[in-house]
């Protein structure tokens, strides 16, 4: 299992417009085969920042994804970023 996680960071003023950008994007992942979890989400407390979770079966369904011809949508400007794959060994309930 991999998962990447970790924040994008826009102007406050055009993260609604870049939520709704990828709004399309997030519906094609969920879709796509080995998605487990896809979001992008604003976070509660900085208004420019948000907040990234996927969660795919493999590093070939992730490569997958990216690879296909999915929407392509206009975004903002992405002005940071702080994500990160991480690649899962087990998983056990909390």
């Amino acid at each position: 299992m991999l998962i990447v996680a970790g924040s994008l960071t826009v102007h406050p003023h055009d993260r609604d417009d870049y939520l709704v950008g990828v709004a399309r994007v997030t519906a094609h992942a969920r879709e796509a085969p080995g998605c487990l979890e896809f979001v992008q989400a604003p976070d509660p407390l900085e208004a420019g920042r948000i907040v990234i979770l996927e969660r795919w079966e493999s590093e070939e369904d992730l490569r997958r994804f990216r690879a296909s011809e999915g929407p392509t949508p206009v975004l903002p400007e992405v002005v940071g970023a702080d994500v990160a794959k991480y690649v899962i060994s087990s998983v056990e309930e909390p």
